[in-house]
């Protein structure tokens, strides 16, 4: 579909605070409706920092809708299988077969260069007339008669009719307009994208994204750009964290949070980056994004923790539906920005409650230790690989109404699990374990 051509006022009909992934994806989409959008990006240029990124068919849906899907491919890794191991012993748990859940949903799961899909949507917005601008810190907001208003670092303020705030998980906007703070999971990630040869011998597997869980750690690998470059992540519980220090998630922490790990994972962790590391935030799930003229999006609205690979998809998300939104009143009409607002925050807000949940949980699942750890092994073996039960309400349509969100899965208990071992028999599970069912399968791999 060719892009609508943007209006041609010296006033932007959008503005966009923040030029993301969820910020320029979310620009493009509303451009394609013919608004007049401006990207305020307070780096002196555009670009995004780290390695990795799953994709999974909710979003590759929408590339597809945007006509950039094959672009992204080109670029990107169709992995085989998605397979979890445990990471003591290397044993597998479960896996998903990535053709066959192609088949089920109608577009692929994928693996990419974070930088690579930013740029996609660049390109898209150059194209679409996008208005991007470098080097404006947003300091403030506030609501007008006709619209909101940012301040910038300078003493400058720009207007228009809707302001969406897409400035990440330290959001200006979220500080101002909610006030709450960040939650710690006082786990810590580590991040790597090496050439492929320097994996070779490791044991990998080249074709598939694998995780390997283990107590209070956990290690994704899989290949990027046509399979040239390995994307590694490491994840682990900061002891540093835990007694409170600020200076946790350090390299001597790396270390040893995976000494008793099977070799592939240990083989991998020399290569890791260690002049940087990522503390895992995110924010408790919260209802009210609209604020007047002034709408949340992305991780200033619903920032989760990694482990379903699902932040930069819901903030794909959110953009194509508030323009979904915009389209549909138009055709009803006419634009009613407050009503477009409206219908965005109806479904979204409830969607991405769950993902920030369920991702919660699913972090506590995968860093079981003892009997526990042994029990969630038994009950993943037994899940279906070719049934789609736990993955259905999130890799589904995306929902443009309430009524149109999938229904969630019934959760198996840990209790339940059949055990041969005798040590695991013994132990009791305890009465608040996570059940096995909080969380989509195999498919939720942390980036």
């Amino acid at each position: 579909m060719k892009p609508a051509q943007p209006s041609t006022s010296d006033t932007p009909d959008v503005i966009v605070v923040g030029g993301g992934i969820g910020g320029l994806s979310t620009a493009f989409a509303l451009a394609r409706e013919g608004l007049r959008v401006r990207v305020l990006e307070r780096a002196k240029e555009f670009g995004e920092v780290g390695a990795g990124i799953q994709i999974a068919p909710n979003c590759t849906r929408i590339l597809h809708e945007y006509g950039l899907l094959d672009e992204a491919k080109s670029l990107g890794v169709l992995p085989e299988n998605m397979v979890m191991r445990d990471a003591l012993d290397a044993r597998e748990l479960t896996r998903l077969d990535l053709a066959d859940l192609e088949r089920q949903y109608g577009f692929p799961y994928m693996v990419i260069h974070r930088s690579d899909l930013h740029g996609i949507f660049l390109r898209a917005c150059r194209a679409a007339g996008v208005e991007l601008v470098n080097d404006q810190a947003v300091t403030g907001y506030e609501q007008t008669d006709g619209g909101a208003r940012v301040r910038l670092a300078d003493g400058r303020t720009e207007e228009a009719p809707l302001v969406i705030a897409a400035d990440g998980l330290h959001s200006v906007a979220r500080r101002d307009l909610i006030g709450d703070d960040v939650v710690s999971s006082e786990y810590v990630a580590y991040r790597a994208a090496v050439p492929i040869d320097a994996v070779r011998g490791h044991g990998v597997a080249e074709k598939d994204v694998t995780v390997y869980v283990g107590p209070r750690c956990h290690f994704v690998q899989y290949a990027l750009r046509g399979g040239d470059m390995f994307n590694q992540v490491a994840v682990f519980r900061s002891p540093k964290a835990s007694a409170g220090r600020d200076d946790w998630g350090t390299p001597d922490e790396l270390d040893a949070a995976f000494e008793a790990t099977c070799d592939t994972v240990r083989k991998g962790v020399p290569l890791m980056w260690r002049d940087r590391w990522w503390q895992m935030l995110d924010r408790d799930p919260v209802e009210n994004w609209v604020h007047g003229r002034i709408a949340l999006l992305g991780d200033a609205a619903h920032p989760p923790l990694q482990y379903m690979a699902q932040g930069a998809i819901m903030a794909i998300e959110d953009g194509w539906v508030l323009a979904r939104h915009v389209a549909r009143l138009r055709a009803e009409g006419g634009l009613d920005w407050d009503a477009a607002l409206a219908a965005y925050e109806a479904v979204r807000v409830e969607h991405c409650r769950r993902v920030q949940t369920t991702a919660r949980a699913w972090g506590e699942l995968w860093h079981l230790e003892g009997g526990e750890r042994l029990r969630r092994n038994a009950v993943l073996r037994e899940v279906d690989p070719y049934g789609y039960a736990f993955t259905d309400w999130v890799y589904g349509p995306t929902a443009l109404f309430p009524d149109e969100e999938p229904a969630m899965f019934a959760p198996v208990p840990l209790a339940s699990a059949r055990l041969d071992e005798p040590s695991a028999a013994d132990t009791p599970a305890t009465a608040d374990a996570p059940s096995v069912a909080d969380a989509p399968s195999a498919a939720g791999s942390a980036r």
